[in-house]
């Protein structure tokens, strides 16, 4: 079974790669398959919720594609913030072109949690991912969350995106301290991720 991963994030890429190793999926992204950046990519990410955000991204890619398509939508949830930057993570920072998306996101979220003590800093890590056969099927969805709080200074170097903020409660450390096989067990997309796999083996002809 061929799957398009509908993500150009290099992050998320990488990680999705991993988890689905070794399973009975040949897996595609789209500059594999030559699928250019065009302009209303930039809309797909603008439904107020993840998962509408998800579908709107693997209804695209399976249109242009031909192939059954996945794509997932995720954010950092922080208490304290009322929920944010939720659905806005990846863009919560307006930066110029060119700097590091990563570090103006992670420095705005501590920015705006100044003088906020740790026993307030809770937060979590939600993923939706959205499946669909054919560009007009209905979609199947599942999600997954992790619990934990947002630290007072970046821990680690690995993962990306929050992760050197993000406080496991599942591992006792950041996302950025953690061994990758580690993250991956506790995460919100390897969760995610897992329950997809038992979407797609339906799908897969039995011997």
């Amino acid at each position: 079974m061929k799957l398009l991963v509908a993500t150009r994030n290099p992050g998320k890429a990488r990680e999705i790669r991993e988890l689905l190793h070794g399973l009975p999926f040949e897996i595609a992204f789209p500059g594999e398959l030559h699928l250019e950046r065009l302009p209303e990519e930039e809309a797909l990410e603008s439904e107020g919720n993840y998962a509408s955000n998800a579908v709107a991204k693997a209804r695209y890619f399976a249109e242009r594609s031909g192939l059954p398509s996945c794509a997932d939508d995720s954010g950092i949830e922080v208490d304290a913030l009322g929920g944010a930057p939720g659905v806005h993570s990846a863009r919560f920072a307006a930066q110029a072109a060119g700097t590091d998306v990563d570090a103006a996101n992670n420095a705005l979220l501590l920015e705006k949690l100044a003088g906020v003590p740790e026993e307030r800093r809770t937060a979590r890590y939600r993923c939706v991912v959205a499946y669909l056969q054919t560009r007009a099927a209905k979609p199947e969805l599942v999600e997954a969350t992790c619990e934990g709080y947002i630290l007072l200074e970046p821990r680690g170097s690995g993962g990306f995106g929050y992760d050197p903020l993000f406080f496991s409660s599942d591992l006792q450390m950041s996302f950025g301290e953690a061994s990758t096989p580690a993250k991956h067990r506790v995460s919100h997309r390897g969760r995610a991720v897992r329950a997809l796999v038992e979407v797609l083996l339906r799908r897969v002809p039995q011997p």
